[in-house]
């Protein structure tokens, strides 16, 4: 349920955002909304960020089904605290590379008010879900184990080697990250 819930709140962000933003390109940015050209730039500046998404979720994703699962478990659940690979350097390294999802999509339908005004506000509005659902649900899953993990990770790590290590390949049978 939780998942088919954060799928909806994706589908409606995305597009949400794609019909406000169009909207608002005819009268805030009408050579723009026109331009055949500046359309096609940004359709593919779109693709290459939405490639950097992905990986990043499949590296993500594959770190966590590696090493965060015991047992028999539903897929995209977890009973064990990954503190591992990039999961050392910040707490929610997926959440990083969600946060460009948006973009993404908002560079796909080379609308300027969607890259300028919402594509921020659903960044900012993940962020914020990261701290009112995510923290609090890995605080009650793991309790004491999180705390010490928040004291001495951060939320996300933007330095060159982390970023590195986040798009790093990992792959499927891998047991090291």
């Amino acid at each position: 349920m939780k998942v088919m819930f954060r799928l909806v709140v994706w589908l409606i962000m995305i597009v949400g955002g794609i019909w406000g933003g169009l909207l608002l390109d005819r009268v805030l940015f009408p050579l723009i909304y026109k331009s055949v050209t500046a359309h096609v730039i940004g359709f593919i500046i779109g693709l290459l960020l939405l490639n950097v998404v992905m990986a990043i979720s499949r590296n993500t994703g594959r770190t966590l089904a590696k090493l965060g699962r015991e047992g028999e478990l539903p897929r995209m659940e977890t009973n064990r605290l990954v503190t591992e690979g990039v999961y050392k350097m910040m707490r929610h390294p997926m959440h990083l590379g969600l946060l460009l999802f948006p973009f993404a999509f908002a560079f796909m339908a080379g609308s300027p008010s969607f890259v300028m005004i919402i594509a921020p506000i659903e960044a900012l509005f993940m962020i914020v879900m990261i701290k009112l659902v995510e923290e609090p649900e890995a605080l009650r899953k793991f309790g004491d184990e999180y705390r010490v993990y928040m004291k001495t990770t951060p939320w996300f790590c933007i330095k060159p080697s982390c970023l590195k290590m986040l798009l790093k390949k990992v792959e499927k049978n891998d047991t090291k990250t």
